[in-house]
């Protein structure tokens, strides 16, 4: 058994973390960190683990050294000051934040407006974009989750990427329910300011693009500028990604689509769907449906959904778990969306 431990429970992402666990069939949940309701019980945080999990969250975890792995669900910035110990005391860890994505300081303090205090163990961790990883991810001792808006982006890209079919500019446009906005209220994911709106944010600032840009970058994807740009719709979970980018020349939609299928075929979450891929069919899933059409002439449209939490999240994490410890990857997580 794998014996792991959840640091930050209160949460979305903890929840979707221990939702996973509890039911995981290779793991052994050990202890689960909140300082804000230390010694309360986890089900009263999250009712709907009710039955499933009986002990109270604790403020610190009381050996780590113990633990085959650490999930990391701490905000950005929290990370990197919890990260250090968890390497020192031999754990594998999991980091969901956005402190080791990028690699380099520079651009961590460019996008996420601090200073980066682990420059060792940055230089040392994986992406964890399983599809693209999963070799490097095997063989880590940390591995920096993905982003919830650069995982269905890059899902639905790579693809065509890997084919050296895009010609110019990559135009990225995702849609998000307001749980990715995490569990603390605010003004401008408050029900009514949300509700009745779609609203674009952060456009040309939003700290997953150079996740985005520099992944499809490190596989040698020949692009010009990437645009992203994120929306806030009135959902809970998901998110539905519109991927645009000019064809080169002589590529055909024939030969893209048989890559995403070959894609798909290695990747047991990614589904090829005719028509528009929808979020309902995701949702409490860790999978990710993809299309492609032609939106004109020489422009390749790939859309994307998955659900943010855990395609986009916790999902893809114990995804990343199971092949750190050699596992199928579809252990503990191979149910179907909700479907509605």
């Amino acid at each position: 058994m794998i014996k792991a431990s959840i640091i930050g429970g209160t949460g979305y992402m903890g929840f979707e973390l221990l939702r996973l666990l509890v039911r995981h069939p290779q793991v052994q949940l050990r202890e689960v960190t909140s300082r804000s309701n230390a010694g309360t019980s986890i089900s009263d945080a999250h009712p709907a683990l009710n039955g499933f999990i009986e002990e109270d969250f604790v403020a610190d975890l009381t050996k780590p050294a113990d633990n085959d792995i650490v999930f990391v669900a701490a905000p950005h910035g929290a990370s990197m000051d919890i990260v250090p110990s968890l390497i020192d005391a031999g754990c594998r860890v999991i980091d969901l934040s956005g402190d080791y994505r990028l690699g380099n300081i520079d651009d961590y303090k460019k996008w996420y407006g601090k200073k980066h205090t682990d420059r060792a163990n940055l230089a040392k961790a994986v992406y964890g974009l399983t599809e693209l990883n999963r070799t490097k991810i095997a063989k880590a001792q940390l591995v920096a989750n993905p982003g919830c808006y650069p995982t269905g982006a890059l899902l639905a890209l790579i693809p065509a990427a890997k084919a050296n079919v895009i010609g110019g500019d990559v135009v990225v446009d995702s849609k998000s329910g307001t749980s990715g906005a995490g569990a603390a209220p605010g003004d401008f994911t408050h029900h009514p300011s949300c509700a009745s709106n779609v609203l674009p944010y952060k456009v040309g600032k939003h700290r997953h693009t150079p996740e985005i840009e520099g992944t499809l970058k490190s596989i040698g994807a020949n692009f010009g500028e990437i645009s992203f740009t994120p929306h806030l719709v009135p959902l809970v979970r998901g998110i539905q990604t519109s991927c645009y980018v000019r064809l080169s020349k002589g590529a055909k939609l024939e030969e893209v689509l048989q890559k995403y299928k070959e894609f798909s075929k290695k990747n047991h979450f990614i589904k090829i769907v005719e028509g528009t891929p929808r979020i309902t069919s995701v949702i409490g899933s860790n999978y990710c449906h993809i299309s492609v059409a032609m939106a004109s002439k020489s422009l390749l449209a790939a859309f994307s959904v998955i659900d943010n939490l855990c395609k986009g999240g916790s999902g893809q994490a114990v995804q990343n778990m199971n092949v750190m410890f050699g596992l199928d990857e579809e252990t503990g997580l191979d149910t179907p969306g909700l479907g509605v």
